[in-house]
């Protein structure tokens, strides 16, 4: 048997329409973190990124369970001496709501120069609504 790999040009890259309502968020940003490699693809090999563009709509309805909306803490550097913030989950649900999906996302693809360009694929939007329906996105189940 012959291992064939995927050549830059041959990749073909989809839009997926993930909605967050009411999915735990971890469940949640696992899941597109596939999407964002190609995992789901039968020629993925991790050194090569052949992943789709992922929009992921309402946003701020994600759910945490247990307690983590009280106990769940966001950090922030400001670059200044003593300039750690810290927030609670609900502080940024109520304020940005698509970091908390953005960030969870991050932390499950690789380090490295790859997972900056699977970043820039990935849309996520508050609401209902989002930009990209010109593209036909097409909704994943799960």
């Amino acid at each position: 048997m012959k291992t064939t790999l995927v050549k830059e040009q041959d990749i073909a890259r989809h839009w997926k329409l993930v909605d967050a309502s009411g999915k735990p968020l971890g469940r949640l940003a696992s899941e597109v973190a596939a999407l964002l490699r190609g995992k789901h693809k039968v020629t993925f090999a991790p050194h090569i990124d052949q992943g789709d563009f992922v929009v992921v709509i309402n946003a701020a309805q994600v759910k945490l369970t247990g307690n983590k909306e009280e106990q769940k803490i966001y950090k922030h550097y400001t670059g200044y001496a003593s300039g750690l913030r810290e927030f609670t989950a609900r502080h940024i649900r109520a304020k940005n709501p698509t970091r908390m999906i953005t960030q969870a996302v991050h932390g499950m693809l690789p380090k490295n120069k790859q997972s900056r360009q699977m970043m820039r694929r990935l849309r996520v939007f508050a609401g209902a609504e989002h930009d990209h329906g010109a593209q036909k996105p097409e909704l994943v189940n799960s």
